[in-house]
């Protein structure tokens, strides 16, 4: 597991008490023609799941970055406050007070986990403060939680994400399993969170469904270590592959030990487990391992490039590859927002409450090419981006193997 209790970077940062990073030093608005607002990211910035959370908050500083150097929004100067919710829902709900209490923040990124997104799309939602999470698969957290039995509903207006969602992932690995890999039974686990179970549960559905047959299901807990029981299980079941619903922590290290026992058989999860650090503390027992992700390779995307170097020329912690241009482009949709704003009111901008309503209904709008694709969002907020990528660790490092579109039907 990788554990980062702190940050260096190449600018200056200050850890403050309640776990904000601020890269300018503090709470700065302005007003006239010289403002500056703030865009807010949640993330897990430290314990678990803290590779991938760093990869968001630097995403959402190198958009912050050129926005500024660009001049994107005349007259507004962009700042990053980021708060560490070490992945846990009460963190994180507390995070979105204190950034709906910074009267300059007019928008969010985050957070990693649709767990902790749980937690906070209600206090974001009542002050108008749109949320874009890079991240978040759970199709409830858009659709509302009656959506597979069509009855779609969308719970808050504020809450849109830039990732494709689990209707799509699950039914997506699972046509890949079966027809690509001709995989026939598989042992499904999660870690009970609601990303991890939403995702295992569409995944198995669809493997059924496609004809593929679950030889047996259990569940961990999220920062378990000893898997011995569940290996046990797993070799039992005479399964011919594994599938894990939940982050790179657990199956990681599920993985390591499934091997150690014998068992030949690659463990396949989602894009909790698309990280490098899987296969640093795995090693090579996770050769073969598969896992999906959202949209197309970021090393593959133009687009991207200037991105990339300038994440690896700052140095930066964490993994840009799984989510940090995602983060870019959600937190460019809510500059871009800003700029429409400001545009369609003569050239001012609103004050207060007004600005954040403002920005919440522009990015309802957006359609711009961003470094991951076009950034365009529709009625229930979700991105209509749904391409999804299958990786396999091939040579100790996570390979491409097929890219498509995926409508989440088992066909």
């Amino acid at each position: 597991m990788l554990i980062l209790t702190s940050v260096l970077t190449t600018g200056a940062l200050s850890l403050t008490a309640c776990g904000s990073r601020d890269d300018d030093g503090g709470d700065n608005s302005g007003d006239g023609e010289n403002t500056t607002l703030t865009i807010g990211v949640d993330a897990p910035l430290s314990g678990e799941n803290s590779a991938t959370g760093l990869g968001i908050q630097y995403g959402s500083q190198i958009a912050v970055d050129d926005a500024n150097k660009k001049n994107l929004v005349p007259g507004v100067t962009f700042k990053l406050k980021a708060l560490d919710d070490k992945a846990q829902p009460a963190t994180g709900q507390q995070n979105a007070s204190a950034l709906v209490g910074d009267k300059t923040v007019v928008g969010a990124v985050g957070p990693l986990n649709s767990g902790v997104a749980q937690s906070m799309q209600q206090v974001f939602n009542a002050a108008n403060l749109v949320q874009i999470s890079p991240s978040n698969t759970a199709p409830e957290l858009t659709q509302g939680k009656n959506w597979q039995s069509g009855d779609k509903k969308r719970p808050y207006a504020s809450y849109f994400r830039t990732a494709t969602t689990d209707a799509n992932q699950g039914g997506f690995a699972a046509a890949y399993a079966v027809k690509d890999l001709k995989k026939k039974r598989v042992f499904v686990v999660d870690d009970k969170q609601a990303y991890g179970a939403g995702l295992a549960k569409i995944f198995k559905e669809q493997f059924v469904k496609l004809g593929g047959k679950a030889a047996g299901t259990d569940h961990v807990n999220t920062g378990d270590k000893d898997f011995g029981s569940l290996v046990t299980k797993i070799k039992n079941s005479k399964a011919d592959m594994v599938y894990y619903g939940g982050q790179y922590d657990e199956s990681q290290l599920i993985t390591k030990q499934l091997k150690e026992a014998g068992a030949k058989i690659p463990l396949m999860g989602g894009d909790g487990m698309f990280t490098p650090t899987y296969i640093k503390t795995a090693g090579k027992v996770s050769e073969g391992d598969l896992a999906t992700s959202v949209g197309v390779p970021a090393d593959t995307l133009p687009s991207a490039q200037d991105f990339i170097k300038t994440y690896k020329a700052k140095k930066y912690k964490g993994d840009y590859g799984t989510y940090g241009g995602y983060s870019y482009d959600g937190a460019t949709a809510i500059i871009k927002a800003v700029g429409a704003v400001k545009d369609a009111n003569g050239g001012k901008l609103p004050t207060g409450d007004e600005l954040r309503k403002k920005v919440l209904e522009a990015v309802g709008k957006s359609n711009f090419d961003g470094i991951t694709g076009t950034v365009a969002f529709d009625k229930y907020g979700d991105t209509t981006n749904k391409q999804l990528t299958v990786y396999q660790v091939t040579k100790g490092e996570w390979k491409a193997v097929k890219t498509d579109e995926y409508t989440g039907e088992a066909n």
